[in-house]
């Protein structure tokens, strides 16, 4: 199987624990938008919360009811992709610059889900840049704080600003996003207080101790993991 049918066989069965009547949180990515079109062709009673306005685009389009957070109240089932799995399910997100609205999503839920494809299998944490979202105003100076804090708990990694075509990547929010190649986290949970307590920073991709399970596409089917 390619990796986006690993992604696709991931989602048909995230999609399979959606029970009629839920309210569904819906990530983010490729791989979240295979759950959302799997989720859509069972035809189910449900409503679902995007954590981004491409995610409610194409839920809108496959016929999908939509809320907006403040009216869901509390989400039964979150389904979401990760761009790294670590121990104990500790997820690094915000490749696609959705980290603010999906972590709000999944922290109003009572259940998480992230599903990827078999690249994805839970290992050693850090190697994939953690996006940093911070405010406009000043980021370079955030960028100088942040950059602080990496050096004691990231082995000194430097968060560059993330472009597209020579300009800004900017948030659903109107916010920036910086990335820092860490290499390795050592203690994931004293970097993410640290870099939740920089002033400027408005969300990092650190998602610790919110995934229930992690549903992971590969060649002999889906695989279940546990925290």
């Amino acid at each position: 199987m390619t990796p986006d049918q690993q992604k696709q066989a991931a989602g048909a069965a995230a999609a399979a624990l959606v029970e009629p009547g839920m309210t569904v949180g819906l990530g983010t990515g490729s791989t979240a938008a295979h759950f959302v079109r799997a989720l859509a062709a069972r035809g189910l009673a449900i409503r679902g919360v995007p954590t981004s306005e491409a995610t409610a685009e194409l839920a809108a389009s496959l016929g999908i009811p939509l809320l907006d957070l403040d009216q869901a109240g509390l989400i039964d089932l979150t389904v979401d992709g990760a761009d790294e799995i670590g121990p104990g399910l500790a997820l690094i997100k915000g490749g696609g610059a959705a980290l603010l609205r999906e972590k709000l999503v999944w922290e109003a839920s009572a259940r998480c889900v992230v599903i990827a494809d078999a690249l994805k299998t839970p290992g050693d944490f850090g190697r994939f840049p953690l996006p940093i979202e911070v405010v406009a105003f000043g980021h370079a100076t955030t960028a100088a704080r942040i950059d602080a804090v990496l050096a004691r708990l990231a082995g000194g990694a430097r968060a560059s600003l993330r472009l597209r075509d020579g300009r800004p990547v900017r948030t659903d929010g109107g916010n920036l996003i910086y990335d820092a190649p860490c290499g390795a986290i050592p203690d994931p949970a004293a970097l993410a207080g640290a870099l939740k307590a920089l002033t400027g920073v408005v969300e990092h991709g650190l998602f610790l101790g919110l995934a229930e399970r992690a549903l992971i596409g590969t060649d002999d089917g889906v695989i279940t993991f546990l925290p």
